[in-house]
């Protein structure tokens, strides 16, 4: 067996990154940008006004001045005379300020008649102008990230229409055993629902990948090597089950015959002991383990961070945090022990049933609790680490 850092490393040696491609800026959110992408304009792109008031010279703001109205200005809509001394110009958010001006007093500072204003005793210091480029400048980068809402709205601010992103990875996903029927079937009366398949489906395109749902392969090499044919053309290849060396598990043998150059198999964690990994043809194959609990936890441990090294992202692995103990724990065993767990006010308390089989407990937990290998017994209140679900 191999350690899980040593696994990590021979699975990103199997990823080969998406390429780029260029899509509407309003499909952009959720995608990776590829490349940085420099602003083609200054924002605001003129000094604009922060208020609505009136725009004078910075001469003219005494109390209890009177000053001469001669335009205005709106969004959209320029004053295109000068602002003289004694004069002011009626300005409204968003317009650009105009020449001469140089403050803007709020209209709740100002008393107005007819074409005359007199400003108030109590004159705001601030000049309510938002400044050329005071946002950003012509040239500045926004650096490849998961492009969230707010990097949506500012590519659009810098004038870009369209954006490079890398390709969402294809994920082929299949399902093998004689066990297994769909959701929403019948169950024979030796059968169980599959749902790993599913529970992987949605993590994965919530990390940015395209996954797609194969049918359930039976247990047999000629099924397995029919549906591992249909998806070569993937990214990667999940297979769920049939990985371990018992009788039925053919998913090695039926892949080997097809070309598969295995990379490692058998991890030194719990759950998630039979993982085995490759290439095939000029997909990465990655055969998780049948179990339910144990299916997702290597999807968050393994199979998240080969979906954003696909993404461009560096290869590393799932970020951890630490968290005090809420409860004693006794001592670990040989391998590494990703733990169901709840974080709260009191710190991180492990579900006391394990098994790796209880959706039900997985479900229920928003934390994986990890323990080294050996790791000697922990007290409440010591630091631990843990990966957020």
């Amino acid at each position: 067996m191999i350690s899980v850092a040593e696994a990590l490393a021979e699975l990103f040696r199997l990823v080969r990154p998406t390429g780029i491609e260029h899509v509407p800026l309003a499909e952009a959110a959720d995608r990776s940008l590829a490349r940085p992408l420099a602003a083609r304009r200054d924002q605001p792109p003129f000094a604009a006004s922060a208020m609505d008031g009136y725009a004078i010279r910075d001469a003219d703001a005494r109390p209890g001045a009177c000053l001469r109205v001669v335009g205005e200005a709106a969004a959209g809509s320029a004053f295109r005379g000068v602002v003289e001394p004694g004069s002011a110009v009626r300005i409204f958010t968003g317009a650009p300020l105009p020449e001469g001006a140089e403050r803007v007093v709020i209209q709740e500072d100002v008393t107005r008649d007819d074409a005359e204003i007199t400003l108030g005793k109590d004159i705001e210091d601030s000049r309510n102008v938002r400044p050329l480029g005071g946002d950003f400048h012509a040239g500045d980068e926004l650096s490849p990230r998961r492009l969230r809402p707010s990097d949506i709205a500012l590519l659009a601010a810098m004038n870009h229409g369209e954006v490079p992103v890398h390709r969402k990875p294809v994920v082929a996903i299949l399902p093998t055993g004689d066990e297994l029927v769909q959701p929403g079937e019948e169950p024979g009366p030796d059968q169980i629902v599959a749902s790993n398949s599913y529970g992987l489906h949605a993590l994965l395109r919530e990390a940015g990948a395209e996954p797609r749902l194969l049918p359930i392969a039976r247990d047999d090499v000629a099924s397995l090597q029919a549906a591992l044919r249909l998806a070569q053309d993937a990214d990667l290849i999940l297979t769920i089950g049939g990985a371990s060396v018992g009788d039925h598990d053919l998913v090695a043998p039926a892949a080997e015959a097809l070309g598969l150059e295995r990379a490692f198999y058998k991890i030194a964690m719990r759950p998630g002991k039979p993982l085995m990994a490759g290439r095939i043809g000029d997909a990465a194959m990655v055969g998780l383990p049948g179990n339910p609990v144990s299916a997702m936890v290597c999807g968050h441990v393994f199979i998240l961070p080969m979906i954003a090294a696909y993404l461009g992202h560096p290869a590393a692995p799932a970020p951890r945090r630490t968290a005090p103990l809420a409860a004693p724990l006794a001592a670990n065993g040989p391998r590494e022990h990703y733990m169901r767990a709840r974080i709260g006010p009191a710190g991180l308390t492990p579900f006391e049933r394990q098994d790796s089989a209880l959706l039900t407990v997985l479900a229920e937990a928003n934390a994986l609790l990890v323990r080294p290998p050996h790791d000697g017994a922990r007290q409440a209140g010591e630091e631990v680490e843990y990966l957020a679900l």
